[in-house]
């Protein structure tokens, strides 16, 4: 029998109504447990945080990868589920990607609707995760969202949708398998860069914040950024990663001056590909920033902040590697 233990953070999946205060995190891996019960894997609960994950900082993004590789090294566990909001799954998801290092499967689930709800969604995805995380056909594949009956690669997922029970969309493509009534199918096997190490506790004072283009846009929201202490700037571009005058300025100052400049795009699917000039993309990368290709723009955030906290000099040669 398979052994797969499960991490709960928090989250919609997590969550019951309190009046007028709104829904709050307030059941723990016990609770989620005892309400999705599976026949053929053993499975332990462990609780993490109980919060919703749109309060999530670096620190516990940290805290995250601290106790999956803990349980991840423990001898017969096959796999671990980490329950979490949907808010801000893409991110701790693909962190975990980025550090993972060994065969077990990690998989991140969660609801769109309340746990208190006559119709919630929360059993049956996490039920489906740990069906992921116990099945031989994912060992290798690193971490993975599971939601509605879908199997995601994090590296190019997002939220797409507030509200709908299937929130979850790939850009430039689609679910690498499905998971119905415990069987797993596979149709793709994520590609899985060199990892990077752990995040330490450099990773929770590591600020990377980012900075949208828009008609209009000045560099004042970019030059504040890196007054309250941003190491690096991610611009949302237009487009396939353009600018303007006024940010192509500021990042002509700012890299020079040892802030970490990316380059991203504020279009939903679809890469970075410095085209024009006059401000364009072109520009921008002659200045300094960092192609961030096909990295959804938040990924990339968490990626540049990754990699500042490790203290190696943030190239376009490393970045290269993850995209």
């Amino acid at each position: 029998m398979s052994r797969v233990v499960v991490i709960a953070t928090g989250g919609t999946i997590a969550s019951a109504g309190r009046g007028d205060d709104g829904a709050v995190a307030m059941h723990n891996a016990s609770d989620l447990l005892t309400g999705a019960p599976v026949d053929d894997v053993e499975v332990i609960g462990r609780d993490l945080f109980t919060i919703g994950s749109f309060l999530l900082r670096h620190h516990e993004l940290r805290l995250l990868a601290e106790a999956v590789t803990e349980e991840l090294r423990r001898d017969g566990v096959d796999g671990v589920v980490v329950t979490h909001g949907t808010d801000t799954m893409e991110e701790s998801a693909y962190l975990l990607s980025l550090v993972g290092d060994g065969e077990k499967p990690v998989v991140l689930t969660g609801a769109q609707r309340t746990a208190d709800q006559p119709d919630t969604d929360g059993p049956r995805n996490l039920r489906d995760a740990i069906a992921v995380a116990a099945s031989p056909h994912t060992r290798g594949c690193g971490a993975l969202i599971v939601f509605a009956g879908g199997i995601y690669d994090p590296a190019r997922t997002r939220k797409h949708h507030t509200i709908a029970t299937g929130p979850f969309r790939t850009g430039d493509g689609g679910p690498v398998g499905t998971v119905r009534d415990g069987h797993v199918s596979l149709t793709a096997r994520p590609v899985r860069p060199a990892p990077l190490p752990v995040p330490g506790p450099r990773f929770d004072e590591t600020r990377v914040d980012v900075v949208t283009v828009h008609p209009g846009a000045d560099a004042a929201l970019a030059r504040a950024a890196v007054e309250a202490g941003a190491r690096g700037v991610v611009l949302a571009g237009t487009g396939v990663g353009n600018g303007n005058h006024a940010l192509l300025d500021w990042t002509r100052e700012a890299v020079p001056s040892g802030t970490v400049v990316g380059l991203s795009t504020r279009v939903p699917e679809g890469p970075v590909v410095p085209i024009y000039g006059n401000g364009g993309g072109v520009d921008l990368v002659a200045a300094g920033a960092l192609v961030l290709g096909g990295v959804p723009l938040f990924h990339s955030r968490l990626l540049l902040a990754l990699l500042l906290s490790t203290g190696e000099d943030v190239t376009q040669e490393v970045v290269d590697r993850y995209l």
